[in-house]
């Protein structure tokens, strides 16, 4: 893959979705960082049914905290791992209140040391809420990254690093959201749809269709 084919690549996801963002339903930077808590082994939509009744009745720190772990439960019990995302949530809220005046923090180090939140999360957090270039590395872009050769890596953080040093400059900040796009809904972890992806003549996958 070479730099030629990378600026082609992120042009045409471009193209065809020139503002993307998450799927993720959120007003506030807090709302986004308690929705990418709540998505670690679930979906989206899931994540969303849940918070449409809950933010309505908590979406500060302060709020959150008063309702406690068993609290939180009810509302987020739909969700895998709800035990321990409600107690994460609960921590999170009193850290935020005690050291950042219930806002949420705008650096990698600060969101890495809340409870739950790892380089992944801190990176949505900072892309999304903050207007930041970072590239946040899940599974789908992890299988994109690779199968296309944009940037093959053996882990995530390889996977990251290499996308961090290859995508343009121009293109870095929207990154993120394009390729978790295509690895949702075009480059399956199954069967990948080669015949309706955008990208389909520029990807290096060996066992595509032809």
């Amino acid at each position: 893959m070479n730099a030629a084919k990378r600026q082609e690549i992120f042009r045409r996801l471009r193209d065809d979705n020139p503002h993307p963002t998450t799927e993720l339903e959120y007003n506030t930077p807090f709302e986004l960082l308690i929705s990418v808590l709540l998505s670690a082994q679930a979906t989206d939509v899931g994540v969303n049914k849940a918070t449409r009744r809950l933010y309505p009745v908590a979406n500060t720190p302060a709020a959150m905290l008063a309702l406690g772990e068993e609290g939180l439960a009810e509302y987020i019990k739909t969700i895998g791992l709800y035990k321990t995302k409600a107690r994460n949530v609960i921590a999170t809220c009193r850290l935020l209140l005690e050291k950042h005046g219930g806002e949420v923090p705008q650096t990698r180090e600060a969101l890495e040391a809340l409870p739950g939140v790892g380089r992944k999360t801190a990176n949505v957090v900072l892309n999304t809420a903050f207007g930041q270039p970072t590239i946040a590395v899940d599974t789908h872009i992890f299988r994109v990254s690779n199968r296309t050769r944009i940037a093959p890596g053996k882990d995530v953080r390889e996977v990251e690093d290499k996308l961090e040093r290859f995508v343009p400059a121009e293109f870095k900040l929207d990154a993120h959201h394009w390729l978790i796009l295509l690895g949702r809904y075009v480059c399956k972890a199954r069967k990948p749809e080669c015949h309706r992806c955008a990208i389909a003549d520029l990807c290096e996958y060996p066992a595509k269709p032809l």
